[in-house]
Protein backbone atom coordinates (compact mmCIF):
# COMPACT_ATOMS: atom_id res chain seq x y z
CA UNK A 1 0.00 0.00 0.00
CA UNK A 2 2.76 2.55 0.69
CA UNK A 3 3.97 1.61 -2.51
CA UNK A 4 1.28 2.66 -4.30
CA UNK A 5 0.96 5.84 -2.40
CA UNK A 6 4.27 7.12 -3.45
CA UNK A 7 3.81 6.15 -6.48
CA UNK A 8 0.68 8.72 -6.52
CA UNK A 9 2.92 11.76 -4.83
CA UNK A 10 5.16 10.83 -7.73
CA UNK A 11 2.90 11.11 -10.35
CA UNK A 12 1.23 14.22 -8.67
CA UNK A 13 4.58 15.89 -8.26
CA UNK A 14 5.37 15.24 -12.10
CA UNK A 15 2.00 16.84 -13.40
CA UNK A 16 2.40 20.04 -11.22
CA UNK A 17 5.91 19.86 -11.99
CA UNK A 18 5.63 19.75 -16.07
CA UNK A 19 3.64 21.36 -18.71
CA UNK A 20 1.88 18.32 -20.32
CA UNK A 21 -1.82 19.19 -19.02
CA UNK A 22 -3.19 16.89 -16.54
CA UNK A 23 -6.51 16.33 -18.47
CA UNK A 24 -4.52 15.62 -21.74
CA UNK A 25 -3.05 12.26 -19.30
CA UNK A 26 -6.31 11.85 -17.55
CA UNK A 27 -7.99 11.60 -21.01
CA UNK A 28 -5.70 9.40 -22.28
CA UNK A 29 -5.79 7.38 -19.21
CA UNK A 30 -9.82 7.11 -19.08
CA UNK A 31 -9.37 5.84 -23.14
CA UNK A 32 -6.87 3.64 -22.88
CA UNK A 33 -6.05 2.25 -19.24
CA UNK A 34 -8.63 -1.37 -19.84
CA UNK A 35 -6.61 -2.49 -22.76
CA UNK A 36 -3.57 -1.69 -21.04
CA UNK A 37 -4.51 -3.30 -18.30
CA UNK A 38 -5.31 -6.07 -19.93
CA UNK A 39 -1.86 -6.93 -21.96
CA UNK A 40 -0.17 -6.25 -19.02
CA UNK A 41 -2.31 -8.91 -17.09
CA UNK A 42 -1.55 -11.53 -20.02
CA UNK A 43 2.13 -10.97 -19.81
CA UNK A 44 2.22 -10.77 -15.46
CA UNK A 45 -0.63 -13.42 -14.72
CA UNK A 46 -1.90 -11.80 -11.41
CA UNK A 47 -3.76 -8.59 -10.66
CA UNK A 48 -1.42 -7.10 -8.48
CA UNK A 49 1.63 -6.85 -10.53
CA UNK A 50 -0.72 -6.21 -14.09
CA UNK A 51 -1.91 -2.93 -11.83
CA UNK A 52 1.64 -1.76 -11.09
CA UNK A 53 2.81 -2.27 -14.65
CA UNK A 54 -0.25 -0.22 -15.71
CA UNK A 55 0.66 2.47 -13.33
CA UNK A 56 4.61 2.45 -14.77
CA UNK A 57 3.04 3.12 -18.21
CA UNK A 58 1.17 5.57 -17.59
CA UNK A 59 4.19 7.06 -15.22
CA UNK A 60 6.42 6.68 -18.11
CA UNK A 61 3.68 8.67 -20.44
CA UNK A 62 3.94 11.30 -18.22
CA UNK A 63 7.60 11.32 -18.30
CA UNK A 64 8.20 11.28 -22.17
CA UNK A 65 5.18 13.71 -23.15
CA UNK A 66 4.64 12.16 -26.43
CA UNK A 67 2.98 13.79 -29.31
CA UNK A 68 -0.09 10.89 -30.95
CA UNK A 69 -0.92 11.86 -34.36
CA UNK A 70 -4.08 10.13 -33.14
CA UNK A 71 -5.87 7.41 -30.75
CA UNK A 72 -4.62 4.70 -32.39
CA UNK A 73 -0.83 6.13 -32.25
CA UNK A 74 -1.65 6.67 -28.78
CA UNK A 75 -3.09 3.10 -27.97
CA UNK A 76 0.25 1.08 -29.74
CA UNK A 77 2.83 3.45 -28.14
CA UNK A 78 1.58 2.78 -24.83
CA UNK A 79 0.82 -1.01 -25.47
CA UNK A 80 4.57 -1.34 -26.34
CA UNK A 81 5.60 0.62 -23.46
CA UNK A 82 3.53 -1.85 -21.04
CA UNK A 83 4.66 -4.67 -22.93
CA UNK A 84 8.26 -3.37 -22.25
CA UNK A 85 7.43 -2.46 -19.01
CA UNK A 86 5.76 -6.11 -18.40
CA UNK A 87 9.00 -7.79 -19.62
CA UNK A 88 11.37 -6.18 -17.18
CA UNK A 89 9.18 -7.08 -14.35
CA UNK A 90 9.35 -10.53 -15.61
CA UNK A 91 13.45 -10.48 -15.90
CA UNK A 92 13.46 -8.81 -11.99
CA UNK A 93 15.21 -11.34 -9.57
CA UNK A 94 12.21 -11.24 -7.12
CA UNK A 95 9.47 -12.33 -9.57
CA UNK A 96 11.31 -16.02 -9.56
CA UNK A 97 9.50 -16.79 -6.30
CA UNK A 98 5.79 -16.66 -6.08
CA UNK A 99 3.70 -16.58 -3.56
CA UNK A 100 0.58 -18.23 -4.09
CA UNK A 101 -1.60 -16.09 -2.06
CA UNK A 102 -0.47 -13.42 -4.43
CA UNK A 103 -2.74 -15.10 -7.67
CA UNK A 104 -5.50 -15.61 -5.46
CA UNK A 105 -7.69 -12.60 -6.77
CA UNK A 106 -6.78 -13.59 -10.21
CA UNK A 107 -7.91 -17.23 -9.92
CA UNK A 108 -11.57 -18.13 -11.08
CA UNK A 109 -14.11 -19.18 -8.37
CA UNK A 110 -15.61 -22.23 -8.45
CA UNK A 111 -18.89 -20.34 -9.21
CA UNK A 112 -17.44 -18.77 -11.88
CA UNK A 113 -16.46 -22.15 -13.19
CA UNK A 114 -19.30 -23.43 -13.65
CA UNK A 115 -21.23 -20.57 -14.61
CA UNK A 116 -19.12 -19.71 -17.79
CA UNK A 117 -16.62 -23.27 -18.22
CA UNK A 118 -16.30 -23.12 -21.84
CA UNK A 119 -15.34 -19.38 -22.19
CA UNK A 120 -13.46 -19.60 -18.99
CA UNK A 121 -11.41 -22.82 -20.29
CA UNK A 122 -10.61 -20.93 -23.76
CA UNK A 123 -9.14 -17.95 -21.58
CA UNK A 124 -7.02 -20.25 -19.39
CA UNK A 125 -5.72 -21.94 -22.72
CA UNK A 126 -4.82 -18.40 -24.21
CA UNK A 127 -3.35 -17.53 -21.09
CA UNK A 128 -1.07 -20.70 -20.65
CA UNK A 129 0.12 -19.53 -24.07
CA UNK A 130 4.01 -18.67 -24.33
CA UNK A 131 4.43 -15.47 -23.66
CA UNK A 132 5.31 -14.89 -27.84
CA UNK A 133 2.35 -16.22 -28.34
CA UNK A 134 -0.27 -14.89 -25.98
CA UNK A 135 0.20 -11.16 -26.62
CA UNK A 136 -0.16 -11.48 -30.61
CA UNK A 137 -3.53 -13.92 -29.89
CA UNK A 138 -4.60 -11.31 -27.23
CA UNK A 139 -4.60 -7.89 -29.80
CA UNK A 140 -5.99 -10.00 -32.80
CA UNK A 141 -8.73 -11.70 -31.30
CA UNK A 142 -9.97 -9.09 -28.34
CA UNK A 143 -8.06 -5.78 -29.34
CA UNK A 144 -9.22 -6.27 -33.23
CA UNK A 145 -5.49 -5.17 -34.54
CA UNK A 146 -4.97 -6.17 -38.21
CA UNK A 147 -1.41 -8.93 -38.01
CA UNK A 148 0.24 -6.22 -39.81
CA UNK A 149 -0.23 -3.62 -36.91
CA UNK A 150 0.69 -6.20 -34.02
CA UNK A 151 4.12 -6.33 -36.58
CA UNK A 152 4.51 -2.57 -35.86
CA UNK A 153 3.60 -2.65 -32.25
CA UNK A 154 5.53 -5.28 -31.18
CA UNK A 155 8.15 -4.70 -33.81
CA UNK A 156 8.74 -7.94 -34.86
CA UNK A 157 8.15 -8.58 -38.69
CA UNK A 158 5.00 -8.87 -40.24
CA UNK A 159 5.76 -13.03 -41.48
CA UNK A 160 6.57 -13.22 -37.82
CA UNK A 161 3.37 -12.58 -36.37
CA UNK A 162 1.51 -14.25 -38.80
CA UNK A 163 3.63 -17.71 -37.83
CA UNK A 164 3.17 -16.27 -34.25
CA UNK A 165 -0.74 -16.46 -34.62
CA UNK A 166 -0.84 -19.92 -36.52
CA UNK A 167 1.10 -21.62 -33.81
CA UNK A 168 -0.83 -20.32 -31.21
CA UNK A 169 -4.25 -20.93 -32.61
CA UNK A 170 -2.65 -24.53 -33.70
CA UNK A 171 -1.79 -24.59 -29.93
CA UNK A 172 -5.22 -23.71 -29.10
CA UNK A 173 -7.00 -26.54 -31.33
CA UNK A 174 -4.85 -29.26 -29.45
CA UNK A 175 -5.09 -28.08 -26.04
CA UNK A 176 -8.88 -27.45 -26.64
CA UNK A 177 -9.55 -30.40 -28.24
CA UNK A 178 -7.63 -32.74 -25.76
CA UNK A 179 -9.75 -30.99 -23.16
CA UNK A 180 -12.96 -31.43 -24.75
CA UNK A 181 -11.97 -35.24 -25.42
CA UNK A 182 -11.30 -35.65 -21.21
CA UNK A 183 -14.01 -34.05 -20.46
CA UNK A 184 -16.37 -35.28 -22.40
CA UNK A 185 -15.24 -38.84 -21.38
CA UNK A 186 -15.75 -37.75 -17.68
CA UNK A 187 -19.58 -37.08 -18.23
CA UNK A 188 -19.79 -40.04 -20.22
CA UNK A 189 -18.52 -42.16 -17.35
CA UNK A 190 -20.78 -43.98 -15.10
CA UNK A 191 -20.02 -46.08 -12.30
CA UNK A 192 -21.35 -49.37 -11.84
Amino acid sequence: MIRGIARVKAVTTLLRSDSYEVCEVNEIYQRQVDVIYRVCLSYAKNKSDAEDCVSETFVKLIKAKPQFNDHEHERAWLIRTATNTCKNLLKHWSRKSLNIDDCEDSLPTYDDLQQNTEKSDILDAVRNLPENLRVPVYLYYYEGYKSAEIAEILDKPHSTVRGYLSRARELLRTTLTDYNTKHRKEESYEPH
